[in-house]
């Protein structure tokens, strides 16, 4: 299994980073998780051919997590897509989506695409199954705007993946990461408490607990980047290439 950081920076762009997109592809499997608004440049910029996904899962309704699902259902037309895709996320994901659309592209959302596409609606701790892709949404807190939130627990091709998704602590992390193979866990602070993220140090304070086989740390801020030499963890980074 590999996952390439097709986006991994915050919000705000900190370090010159694109926003979330994670390709995971193996065998049998090609999915994203998250959408931000830079994914369909970096997905081209990464040579991942767009036509090939088969789902793409979103945590939550920010828009560099979301924003950038307009594009690629623009560009899906223009390659005259026929593969069926499944885009699943928290409740209201088809209400967000046609809004979303709206907003950036005026009537987009009532032209009908030329393949078959399900936008679906996942239940927190209920696993859904996707092809050879069994997801499992975990809540976690990031405000009050935006939402629902979700972490994922992923299980394909033999390997578990888990992802935090934007979030303060919350003990829902312990069980959507619990002996991953990979979790891939946000650290927007190195140890300054912020309302609705996490810091390092208190991704650290948990691990013994969470026991992921490895951590690779992401939507990380400037205190944090400006660490990464001395951060004994790996960082992500635009376009890294991960085997697990």
């Amino acid at each position: 299994m590999q996952l390439r950081f097709v986006g991994c920076g915050d919000a705000l762009g900190s370090g010159g980073r694109l926003n979330t997109c994670f390709h995971v592809s193996g065998e049998s499997v090609n999915f994203l998780i998250d959408c931000g608004a830079t994914s369909l440049p970096a997905l081209k910029r990464y040579g991942i051919l767009r036509e090939a996904l088969d789902l793409i899962l979103i945590t939550h309704f920010h828009g560099d997590h979301f924003g950038g699902l307009p594009f690629l259902m623009l560009d899906a037309q223009f390659l005259k897509r026929k593969r069926p895709l499944v885009i699943a996320g928290p409740a209201g994901i088809d209400i967000r989506l046609t809004r979303v659309m709206e907003a950036l592209f005026e009537h987009s959302s009532a032209t009908k695409p030329g393949f078959d596409l399900q936008v679906i609606a996942l239940e927190p701790a209920v696993p859904r199954q996707f092809g050879g892709v069994t997801v499992t949404p975990f809540p976690v807190v990031h405000g009050d705007s935006g939402g629902p939130f979700y972490a994922y627990r992923i299980e394909a091709e033999g390997r578990t993946l888990a992802y935090s998704g934007d979030t303060q602590w919350t003990d829902t992390l312990v069980s959507a990461a619990h002996d991953t193979d990979l979790f891939v866990c946000e650290a927007y602070t190195y140890e300054r408490a912020v309302k609705n993220h996490l810091s390092l140090k208190q991704v650290e304070t948990h691990l013994p607990e969470i026991n992921p086989k490895r951590l690779i740390i992401t939507h990380m801020g400037d205190e944090v980047l400006h660490r990464l030499d001395t951060i004994p963890h790996m960082g992500a980074s635009d376009g890294l290439i991960v085997e697990f």
